[in-house]
């Protein structure tokens, strides 16, 4: 996945004449902070070099999570048309890039940003919009400045639990569904620990009587057991610049990431999930599925299941899958 041709101009327009040494090591000290999960009360993108830094390392990556997030939400939701946006701790509007690639239905968008240098690249990105909605950027504290928010038919909030003291999430969530007027979207590193927040995230939208959209298909505990955790991974191209900042050497990285997408309307239709990359041999398929009864299962299909076969073959990690007519 790449980013929209708007968007990656931008990008390269506002990192042009920073010196590749400076970013090297701005890239190198945002990367170990995300990786370390770092709460020592400062952000992330505190000053415009580091802000500028996440756009070159880290802006393709989160873009790929959240729009394959999103795409599998309206693929659940087909009928699902947002018009207002709320975006929480949207570091340079991320995820409203993401959002208004899928719905044009989009015209109005809030997004809450603490740091003044991550809200000011996110305007500057956001001039570049074809078409942008109506644009609110505000300031504020995830943990202490939601009271005012408006609700919102789309709410947002993409990395930004493992900046969270574990002992404020729930109450963040229950005020993000408060907000919600009918589907909210978080989405978390895909480790073991991003995980275990999703499901915390999981069991609290389920107790405040949210439905389940994304991606499990059922409502019961998760029947994954650790070691095993649930995530996903998206393929990005990275560009020359992003190569020499990370100092990489192959044009691609595959970032892992877990969501969860929870609607206040319950879902009609239950399909398995795949939760790994499908293994094929000559003429068979193994699939691991989380199915809608609450098993997880494996499940082999040769050219003697015909048709179901065919699909099988054509499915990625993270796909659905109807068991009916599989």
């Amino acid at each position: 996945m790449e980013l929209p041709a708007e968007l990656r101009q931008a990008v390269e327009q506002l990192l042009d004449k920073l010196p590749l040494a400076t970013l090297k090591q701005a890239s190198r000290t945002l990367s170990d902070r995300y990786r370390a999960e770092v709460r020592d009360g400062r952000l992330h993108m505190g000053d415009d070099i580091a802000a500028r830094a996440y756009l070159a390392t880290r802006l393709p990556a989160t873009y790929a999570a959240v729009r394959t997030s999103l795409g599998v939400l309206a693929d659940t939701q087909p009928d699902f048309a947002p018009r207002t946006m709320l975006d929480i701790g949207a570091g340079p509007g991320t995820v409203l890039w993401a959002a208004a690639d899928l719905w044009p239905s989009i015209d109005s968008a809030t997004l809450l940003e603490a740091s003044n240098a991550a809200r000011k690249v996110g305007q500057t990105l956001a001039a570049n919009m074809n078409t942008p909605p109506q644009i609110r950027w505000q300031a504020g504290d995830v943990n202490i400045d939601l009271a005012d928010m408006p609700a919102a038919d789309l709410v947002t909030m993409a990395y930004v639990m493992d900046e969270i003291a574990p002992t404020s999430l729930s109450r963040l969530i229950e005020r993000l569904w408060q907000l919600t007027a009918d589907t909210l979207l978080v989405v978390e590193p895909g480790t073991p620990a991003g995980w275990r927040r999703i499901l915390d995230a999981r069991a609290k939208l389920i107790a405040l009587g949210g439905f389940v959209a994304a991606p499990c298909p059922h409502h019961a505990p998760c029947p994954l057991v650790s070691p095993d955790w649930c995530h996903f991974s998206r393929r990005v191209a990275r560009s020359r610049l992003h190569r020499l900042a990370k100092e990489a050497d192959v044009p691609w990285e595959d970032e892992k990431f877990i969501y969860l997408a929870a609607s206040r309307t319950p879902q009609t239709a239950r399909h398995a999930r795949v939760l790994a990359p499908p293994k094929a041999g000559s003429g068979k398929v193994a699939l691991k599925l989380c199915q809608p009864d609450g098993v997880a299962s494996e499940r082999l299909l040769t050219k003697r299941d015909g048709e179901a076969f065919k699909v099988a073959r054509r499915l990625d990690w993270g796909d659905a899958l109807d068991l009916e007519s599989a």
